[in-house]
This record gives C-alpha cells, structure tokens and sequence, in this order.
C-alpha cells in the first residue's frame, strides 16, 4: 500500500485556488473596467466568455496533444501558472479597449486549462481511491478562487481594481511554485508515451464515460452563468424591493457556500456513491432555477437564504462528474479525458453565458427576472442520462 504524506491534499487545494482566483478577476473589477475602456452593457458576456473561449481554446490544445498523461501534469501546472499570472497582471499595462481586454482575458483563459483539468489529474494521480472526496476539496478551492476577487470589490475591503489584478497574479504565481516543490507527480501517474492520434474516439467510446460527461454538459448549461450573473441578480432584486445589499460581499459569500456542498458531496460519495450525489445536487439547483422568477418577490431574509441554497447546490456535482470521468476513462488517458470533457462543458457555458446575457436585456417575459427559469434546461437535459448511469452500476 502507498503511503501518501499527508500534506499532499491540502497544498493541491491551496494551489488550486491560488491558480483559479485568476478566473472571475475580470468580473470582480467590471464596474472599474467599464468605466475605464467604455465598455457596453453586454460587458458580462464580453469579460466572462473571454476568459471561457480561452480556456476551452487550451483544453482542445491540450487533450489533442495529451499533455498531461504524456509529460509532467506537475510542470505543466507550474509553467500555467506563471503565464496565467502574467497575462492576467497585463491588464493594467496593456488593454486600452474592448478588443485588448478581450486578447488578454482569453490568452489568461488559455493558461487556466493547465490549471483547473490538469489540477485534477494530478489529484487523481494522488488518490485513486477516495478521489470523489479528495475532488470535492479541489473544487472546493476552485469556487472560493472563483468567489474570491468578489471578496477583494466588496465595500468593507475594498482594494483599487489594479491592485485586485496584482493580488491575484501573484497568488497565481505562489500556487504554481507550491505546487512544483512540494507535491510533485503523484505514484499513480501513467503516462501514455508517444501521441495518439485517436485518443478522443478511445474516450467517448465508453458509454459510462459518455453518460458521466452528458450528465457535466447539463450541469455546465447552468453553473457559470449563474456565477457569472449573480451580482445582477443581487442589483435586479435591490432594484425592485429597494433594499441595500452588499453585492460584492454577497456574491462572494454565496459563490463560496458552493464549495462547503462540494466539500459534504465528496464526503457522501463515500457512502452513495458519485453519480447519486451528482444527480442529487443537480436536481436540487434544477429546482432552483425553475423557482428563481419568484424570488424577487420574497423578502430579503428569504432571497438571500434562496440566493445561498442555490448557491450551495449548483457545484457540488462537479467533483463528482470529474470522478467518474476519470473512473471510466480509459488507461493512460486519464488527464486527456478530464481535459476534453472540460473542454465540452465550458463551451455550453459560454454559449449559456451569451445566450443570457442578451435575454437578461430583452424587454419582454423572458428579459430580467425571468431570464434564469431557463437555465433550468441543463437539468432537464443531464439527469436523464445520469439515472441511466446509476441503473447500469
């Protein structure tokens, strides 16, 4: 039996959300960017689909060339990190306008597929058993990354939006280094040698793998447009009840309460199994996201408690998708199939986040507060196949 030293976990986890705080930054200072490049209301989807088409540009790069099952997943991380932290930190020498914004938030999403995937694999490479609980802890880290420039904008701790982006850079950075020095790839690492060219065709071939990623693909449809637009929900609903709401401080609280459900779902994988906690999870924020054109109308204590259980519930399938994934794929394709099926999953996401961001503006039914009923449609769409993938365990 493998001894694993016991500080492995924990600086994953650290590395993880040092890498990933370098996602929403954009959004955290979009009122500050606006401002200061002109940008138009549809700067939400501009900013966030940026760093999305970035991010899944990397992600088809990486799993075509099978760079994390075929060099170091450890050094790969590393050397994302440090670009990631660069590219993130230009924007305040170099983006002059929408069109430069743009470049650099993508290339920043470019480096991130080095981080969050690859990130997994070497987790994976750690904790072949146990990896839906070692994954809820990593993902864990990767929403409180995600919640985390949000902490940074909010009024109590409120730093200029240049200092956010330097912050966060260097925290980037200290991940990387952690994680090259003191993790290391871990004893389960098989690396698969020359390229392959048909390693995608070996992947979905599998039709549990198939099932698992269907199941991701749906939750995708709702998970990042619901942390990309909840700072609007938050404004839309003060707007119309005409309370004060600390929306920086909120977002961030409620985007974090998705990695204590991420956290409980690793810990209950143990006893249900990952595809029953994933389909849990799923079905709950599905409820949510039908419900959400009524809780504009409930009063504030109730919202924000809707705001929070939505919150808590819309990630914690994460992990377990990504278990299953990397328990269907095939030998030494681990990391390539994490990389795709990512890849996939934050695709629908930025097409979601476009859709959205234009109906969210319609002046109609479907424009403000109904806008989020659809977002309902990823859970309609990914259980069915998730209970076909329970029924065939």
């Amino acid at each position: 039996m493998i001894q694993r030293p016991k500080h492995i976990l924990p600086l994953i986890v650290i590395s993880q959300f040092a890498g990933t705080s370098l996602w929403f930054t954009g959004n955290a200072v979009l009122p500050e960017l606006k401002q200061a490049l002109n940008l138009n209301q549809y700067a939400v989807s501009l900013v966030t689909s940026a760093i999305m088409l970035g991010f899944i540009a990397g992600t088809l790069l990486f799993a075509f060339l099978s760079l994390a099952d075929r060099f170091s997943p450890v050094r790969l991380f590393f050397i994302s990190s440090i670009a990631g932290a660069f590219f993130n930190i230009a924007i305040t020498w170099w983006a002059k306008d929408a069109s430069s914004l743009f470049a650099l938030r993508f290339i920043t999403g470019f480096f991130i597929a080095g981080i969050y995937p690859v990130g997994m694999k070497i987790a994976s490479d750690w904790y072949e058993k146990g990896l839906g609980k070692a994954l809820g802890f990593l993902l864990g880290a990767l929403i409180i990354g995600t919640a985390f420039p949000h902490l940074l904008k909010n009024r109590d701790f409120q730093l200029p939006w240049k200092s956010v982006l330097y912050f966060t850079s260097l925290f980037a950075l200290i991940g990387g280094i952690i994680i090259i020095l003191f993790v290391g790839d871990g004893p389960f690492n098989k690396k698969s040698g020359a390229f392959q060219w048909n390693a995608l065709g070996k992947i979905f071939k599998s039709e549990k793998w198939r099932r698992a990623a269907f199941g991701y693909y749906g939750h995708m449809w709702e998970l990042y447009t619901f942390w990309g637009f909840l700072p609007l929900m938050l404004e839309l609903y003060a707007k119309k009840s005409g309370v004060d709401l600390n929306i920086p401080l909120l977002s961030f609280l409620i985007i974090a309460a998705g990695s204590i459900g991420s956290i409980s779902g690793g810990y209950l994988s143990q006893y249900f199994g990952s595809a029953k906690v994933a389909s849990l999870a799923l079905f709950i924020s599905g409820i949510c996201c039908l419900l959400s054109p009524l809780m504009y109308s409930l009063p504030s204590s109730l919202f924000i408690f809707f705001m929070f259980a939505w919150g808590f519930t819309v990630s914690p399938d994460s992990p377990q998708f990504s278990t299953l994934v990397a328990q269907y794929a095939p030998e030494g394709l681990k990391g390539t199939a994490l990389t795709i099926y990512n890849s996939i999953g934050f695709s629908i996401s930025t097409i979601s986040l476009i859709i959205f961001d234009y109906i969210f503006h319609f002046d109609g039914f479907w424009g403000g507060q109904n806008t989020f009923l659809l977002l309902g449609i990823g859970a309609m769409f990914g259980l069915p196949y998730m209970f076909k993938l329970i029924k065939s365990n």
